[in-house]
């Protein structure tokens, strides 16, 4: 049983780091997409807002997809339409084609996400310890190789379809082998007598979680889309210098997520988050009174240890909140990832250019303290995990291990 579970974990932090570099790849090459298509300035956002909504209706989708089939199965065959929606942006020559391909990739992300996250939060039951955060940086990882590969192309201009070719060509194969040890939540029907058969979400309980969600994504939205501006526009730095931010700001994010678990472990969910909140709230202050380039540098990367630990762990309470109904809990969540991703860009966009750029910053700071209003319900649950209170649990590599 050990080894079953070692091999699930191993597998799905693969898959972490793979839509890592898969949203990194597309992310990063923008400008190239829109030059290759022709797409006009003015019809970029439409274009760049449909990824996050579709992918909203794919976890929706998939909250009732999962009352019929596995996680680990949404999950082996949402993973390669990713991939080959990504290859599909960088062939097309037509914007049509474009719009297809990212339609693809939307709904086809909403699906990952979500299923993603859901064996997350099965596994970290089955283990009875935090490893959430291990898997968020996974895709933290994969996020750096991703940029990094993006940037190698852009450096040697070239073809996007060359960029995006042999990463799928090396990835595809290697997810859909890794797939075979997913695995499911065979704890289920125990956890269910626990909780109560049939349990349901209630939304509003689960609300201070989908906010906290928001508030963490629209952090996140604004250092990857502004980060560089403001170096550049408002700290005065060079072009060169601009791009940094953005990569401290992975990079620290990658270090908290490697080392949140044992945080949460030691410290509990409720003291980690709060700790996150209160430093990713500290990192955009610093960044809204940076006198120069240097300083707001450091503010970038205390919001990438800030900010790091609040998806993860707002994902694994909403398994505990629901014991009974995690998989369906974790799929209305995630639709909050992009509802954070949708608010967070145009908002400082629109205060930046209505207000001032330090001014807009000050907005994610007070959202961000939000979270420590509702910490408390990341507080463990009946179901709770390390200090003693482990149970012995079961696991279920079911038909995603052999199966279609």
């Amino acid at each position: 049983m050990t080894d079953v579970l070692r091999r699930g974990r191993a597998s799905l932090a693969f898959s972490f780091l793979v839509q890592g570099v898969a949203f990194a790849l597309l992310v990063t090459r923008i400008p190239a997409i829109q030059d290759r298509y022709g797409v006009s300035d003015a019809l970029l956002p439409a274009f760049l807002a449909a990824v996050p909504i579709l992918a909203g209706v794919g976890s929706v989708t998939t909250e009732r997809l999962v009352k019929r089939v596995r996680p680990s199965m949404l999950l082996r065959w949402s993973q390669p339409v990713v991939l080959l929606a990504l290859l599909g942006v960088g062939a097309g020559e037509r914007m049509v084609e474009l719009g297809v391909a990212l339609a693809a990739f939307g709904l086809a992300v909403g699906v990952l996400d979500a299923s993603m996250n859901m064996l997350g939060v099965s596994l970290q039951r089955s283990y009875g310890r935090s490893i959430m955060l291990s898997f968020h940086a996974a895709y933290s990882l994969g996020g750096i190789a991703g940029a990094s590969l993006a940037w190698v192309g852009a450096h040697w201009d070239l073809a996007l379809w060359v960029s995006y070719l042999p990463v799928v060509a090396l990835l595809l194969p290697t997810v859909l082998v890794g797939s075979r040890w997913y695995v499911d939540d065979g704890a289920a029907p125990a956890v269910a007598e626990k909780a109560g058969e049939g349990q349901v979400v209630v939304f509003k309980w689960l609300l201070p979680l989908c906010l906290v969600m928001t508030v963490a994504y629209i952090g996140d939205s604004t250092v990857s889309n502004w980060s560089a501006k403001y170096l550049k526009d408002v700290l005065g730095s060079s072009e060169q210098m601009a791009t940094v931010p953005y990569n401290v700001y992975m990079v620290t994010t990658l270090l908290g997520r490697a080392i949140g678990d044992l945080g949460v472990r030691r410290f509990g969910a409720v003291a980690v988050v709060r700790g996150g909140a209160l430093v990713a709230a500290g990192g955009f202050a610093v960044v809204a009174v940076a006198p120069g380039a240097w300083v707001g540098m450091l503010g970038f990367t205390l919001l990438g240890l800030g900010l790091c630990v609040l998806v993860p762990q707002t994902f694994a309470a909403a398994g505990r909140l629901f014991p009974g109904a995690s998989d369906a809990a974790v799929a209305r969540l995630n639709v909050f990832n992009y509802v954070g991703f949708l608010i967070g860009s145009p908002l400082v966009g629109a205060l930046g250019d209505a207000w001032s750029y330090r001014g807009a910053m000050v907005v994610p700071m007070v959202l961000v303290l939000v979270t420590l209003v509702y910490a408390r319900s990341f507080a463990p649950q009946p179901d709770r995990y390390g200090g003693g209170h482990e149970r012995p649990r079961t696991a279920d590599v079911g038909r995603g291990s052999n199966g279609l």
